[in-house]
C-alpha cells in the first residue's frame, strides 16, 4: 500500500534496479518503451470515456512550483523530447511513492482535496559495489525497499492528517524492530504454517517425508494458498481496497510514461493497471523460486545435519528455509527482470501471466483524483528528468 497489514506486497513495488549514469546517458527516445510495451500497449483500455467532462479545465502543463507555493494553471501542452528515465513506485495511504534513481516523492490527497508532496533521499544498499550485481542485489533491494517503503506508509498517515508541520522520521531503533516484525510475519506466514500443515498431510498418509518431493510440494500449494488467502481476505477492508486503487493508478501512471505518450491522469486511464515489474510478480516468484529450492536443498541438508530430536531436526530445517530466502529473492529478481526483457515474446507471456493474474486481486480501476495523485509524485520524483509532456492538477510541496 494501515501499513502493518500489507508488507509482502505494496513494499515490494515496481522496482527499478540499479541504472549506471553511462547507461541513463545512451538511451534515447524509443527507449521510452518498456521491454514490454507491446503488451502494456496491448493493455490499454479504450472503454474507458471522460464522463466527469471536467478533466479539460484540469489538466495542465507541469511547471515545478516553488516549495511551499501552489503551481499554475495552463492550458499549454508540449511534445516531450527527453529520454525515459527508469522509475518504480508504491501505493500508500491515501497517496503514492514515486521513485527515480537516488530519490523518492510521496503524494497524497487530503480529506479537503488538496494534494501534499513531499520529496525524499532513497535508502539504497546496491547503488554501486558488489551489492549492485546480478544474483546478489535482490535480497538487499528487496530489504532497502522494505525501509524506504516503511517510511513512506509512516510518512504518508501522518500527511493525510490535519497536522503535517512533523517530520515522523523513525528512528533507528524503531525501524529496526519495524524491519524485524516484518521478515518474522512473513517468515511465520510462509515458512513455519506451510511446514506445519504439510507435516499434518504427512499424518494424513497424503505426503513423504521432508526429504521426498511431494512433501515440498503440499508446502508450496499452502505457501500460494496462504498468499491468495491473505490478499483476498484483506482486499474486504475499505481502506486497503482504495491502496488497491492507488496500486493500479500508480501502474497506469507508468505505463504512460514508459509509453511515450503524454502523462496526465486522463492518458493513464487509457492504460493497463497491470505491470510486468510489480512486486506483487516478485511475490509469486519467490514462492515458486522457494517450492523448488526447498525440494532441492533440504534433503542435502538433512544428509548432513539430522538430529535424532524431531523438534530440533524440523526447527533446524525451518532455520534453514529461513536462511535460503536471501538467495531465492535473488534469484526471484533476475527473473522477474528477464520477464520483462523478455517482452511480448511467447517465453516473456508465460512467465509474467500468473503476475498479472494476481494483480487483479493487488490492484484495482483507479478514479480521476487518484491518478492525478499518482502524476504529481511521479513529476515530483523526475524532478529535472520528468518530460515536458507531463501534466498534472495544482498541488503544494513541503520541505
Amino acid at each position: 500500500m494501515g501499513s502493518g497489514g500489507l508488507p509482502f506486497f505494496s513494499l515490494l513495488e515496481a522496482e527499478p534496479g540499479p541504472v549506471s549514469e553511462a547507461a541513463r546517458s545512451d538511451r534515447n527516445e524509443k527507449d521510452c518503451l518498456p521491454e514490454s510495451a507491446h503488451d502494456m500497449r496491448a493493455g490499454i483500455r479504450s472503454d474507458i470515456q471522460d464522463e466527469s467532462g471536467a478533466w479539460g479545465g484540469m489538466v495542465v502543463e507541469m511547471a515545478r512550483p516553488s516549495p511551499g507555493s501552489r503551481q499554475d494553471r495552463s492550458g499549454e501542452k508540449n511534445v516531450s523530447t527527453r529520454s525515459c528515465p527508469t522509475v518504480g513506485g508504491q501505493a500508500v495511504m491515501e497517496g503514492i511513492l514515486m521513485r527515480s534513481g537516488g530519490r523518492y516523492a510521496i503524494a497524497v490527497r487530503r480529506k479537503n482535496g488538496e494534494i501534499f508532496v513531499e520529496r525524499r533521499g532513497w535508502f539504497g544498499l546496491t547503488r554501486r559495489g558488489p551489492l549492485s550485481r546480478p544474483f546478489l542485489r535482490g535480497f538487499p533491494l528487496l530489504v532497502e525497499t522494505l525501509v524506504n517503503g516503511i517510511r513512506a506508509l509512516n510518512r504518508s498517515a501522518e500527511l493525510t492528517g490535519e497536522e503535517s508541520g512533523t517530520e515522523g522520521r523513525p528512528t533507528r531503533g524503531q525501524l529496526f524492530f519495524t524491519l524485524l516484525a516484518a521478515f518474522s510475519l512473513a517468515a511465520l506466514m510462509f515458512v513455519v504454517a506451510p511446514h506445519l500443515f504439510s507435516l499434518g498431510m504427512q499424518a494424513l498418509g497424503l505426503s513423504g517425508g521432508m526429504e521426498g518431493f511431494s512433501f515440498h510440494m503440499w508446502d508450496g500449494l499452502f505457501k500460494f494458498a496462504i498468499f491468495i488467502g491473505y490478499i483476498a481476505a484483506i482486499s474486504f477492508v475499505p481502506e486497503i481496497r482504495r491502496v488497491f486503487q492507488y496500486h493500479g493508478a500508480e501502474h497506469k501512471v507508468i505505463a504512460a510514461l514508459e509509453s511515450g505518450d503524454p502523462v496526465s491522469a486522463r492518458s493513464a486511464m487509457r492504460h493497463s493497471r497491470l505491470h510486468a515489474r510489480c512486486g506483487t510478480t516478485f511475490m509469486l516468484f519467490v514462492l515458486s523460486v522457494a517450492i523448488l529450492a526447498h525440494a532441492a536443498a533440504v534433503p542435502p541438508f538433512l544428509a548432513v545435519w539430522r538430529p535424532e530430536h524431531a523438534v530440533l531436526r524440523h526447527a533446524g530445517v525451518l532455520l534453514f528455509k529461513i536462511l535460503l530466502m536471501i538467495p531465492v529473492s535473488s534469484l526471484a529478481y533476475e527473473l522477474i527482470r528477464l520477464a520483462a526483457r523478455l517482452g511480448a515474446s511467447w517465453p516473456g507471456r508465460i512467465l509474467r501471466a500468473p503476475g498479472f493474474l494476481l494483480q487483479l486481486l493487488t490492484t484495482r480501476e483507479p478514479d480521476a483524483d487518484q491518478l492525478e495523485v499518482a502524476v504529481v509524485a511521479l513529476r515530483e520524483a523526475l524532478g529535472d528528468d520528468a518530460p515536458e509532456n507531463m501534466h498534472t492538477v495544482s498541488y503544494t510541496i513541503l520541505e
